[in-house]
């Protein structure tokens, strides 16, 4: 393919690629190795996790909850739990907010982690990915100590948490915060201050203060172009109403925005360092109490089923703002609707424009540069088993029932 010719072609990335972590694929039309637009399609990895939801009661939904996602599991099960807590007025204890904090700031360091380390091995630079990897070890075993597992915690119930944090598991704490203080600065420097690594993240995917605010950017997609948007800050919940937390934006460190992968990355290792902070702070002023409204799980469940209304809540997970929003109904046992907004649906938007006139080996970079959780995104219903009607629905079709039944949940 020469370039310059005024031909485009069409390549396919996706939707398994070596380059990417799950199914999703990237039509882009290509001038030789220059990429002139693109097109994404996702929909090879749908569950139907918000239909499961109406078949359980909103304990269950907990577990399906954290199964949203491998990685920011705690994050889903928080705005989850908050949104029910919102719709019956349940009030948590200061103790479990702070612990779900600590949890959630845990969570953030090993998902930066994880993205940093795969960002470099996204680009040939395998030994900083080893490094990564090593160093996220450290965190995965403090939450396997903290709540018994590495992945799905099974730490956080409605109107509170399950799992305290005794004195062993601060001393573990501590020495978490400890050891990376001492060692993480090690992958920030051999990443950073790398000439070529530098190179294959610098003026790569470039997402404009102003294309991130008219596409909605997210989390540290949208922090990454300059913008100072993080819940913790605007609309601070938990123990964050307690502490000081100020969004990381690259013109506070560089002097300088230009909105590319690089400062996407630059964001994110630099929030582990804050998260560090957040922990050692909440850890100091961890109050005493209980970690429950109810302990009682029967007593729980007969106060939810009495409960009616709707409840809404919104937290800032690792990769932005994780919306959930619930409808109990009065006398149900079952969660009547559920409805998730990821991060992904909103910083997916701005793929189109980052590739613009990048070349075509940086495309796995730049879909990799919003840390894009596809099992997070994906979600339709396509089946009428009442009936035992069966139909093909098409793009168009879903956009339109979407948009009415928005219409109808808003009332108008």
């Amino acid at each position: 393919m020469t370039q310059g010719s005024n031909k485009t072609y069409k390549v396919p990335i996706g939707p398994v690629h070596v380059g990417l972590k799950e199914p999703i694929t990237a039509w882009l039309d290509v001038d030789g190795e220059r990429i002139k637009n693109a097109v994404i399609r996702p929909g090879a990895i749908h569950r139907g996790i918000e239909f499961m939801a109406r078949e359980r009661n909103p304990i269950q939904v907990i577990y399906l909850a954290e199964r949203i996602c491998g990685i920011c599991s705690f994050s889903h099960i928080v705005a989850f739990t908050r949104a029910v807590e919102d719709a019956t007025g349940i009030e948590v204890p200061a103790r479990a907010q702070y612990i779900r904090a600590i949890v959630l700031e845990l969570e953030r360091i090993h998902s930066h982690i994880l993205w940093a380390g795969v960002a470099c091995y996204t680009f040939g630079y395998d030994s900083a990915f080893n490094l990564g990897m090593i160093l996220r070890e450290k965190v995965m075993d403090v939450l396997e100590a903290l709540t018994g597992n590495r992945v799905n915690y099974g730490t956080g119930t409605i109107g509170g948490v399950r799992r305290d944090i005794t004195p062993a598991v601060e001393k573990v704490l501590q020495d978490m915060l400890t050891f990376y203080k001492n060692e993480f600065g090690i992958f920030y420097n051999v990443v950073t201050d790398d000439p070529i690594a530098k190179a294959r993240m610098r003026d790569v995917g470039v997402l404009s203060s102003e294309d991130a605010i008219t596409h909605c950017a997210l989390g540290p997609t949208a922090r990454g172009s300059g913008l100072r948007v993080d819940l913790r800050w605007s609309s601070p919940y938990e123990a964050y109403c307690d502490m000081d937390v100020k969004p990381v934006v690259p013109q506070d460190y560089t002097g300088e925005v230009r909105g590319d992968v690089f400062d996407r990355f630059l964001v994110r290792v630099l929030e582990v360092y804050q998260s560090l902070e957040i922990i050692e702070t909440a850890l100091a002023g961890l109050p005493t109490g209980d970690l429950m409204w109810e302990p009682k799980l029967t007593k729980l469940l007969g106060f939810l089923k009495q409960a009616d209304g709707i409840g809404l809540s919104s937290i800032e997970a690792p990769r932005g703002d994780d919306t959930h929003v619930i409808r109990l109904t009065g006398g149900q046992e079952n969660v009547t609707w559920w409805k998730v907004r990821a991060p992904t649906y909103s910083n997916a938007v701005s793929w189109p424009i980052m590739f613009r006139e990048n070349e075509l080996a940086d495309s796995p970079l730049i879909i990799n540069s919003i840390d894009p959780c596809i099992s997070c995104m994906e979600r339709m219903v396509v089946t009428d088993r009442s009936s035992g009607h069966e139909q093909v629905v098409t793009r168009s079709e879903l956009v339109e029932r979407c948009r009415e039944k928005t219409r109808r949940l808003m009332g108008s």
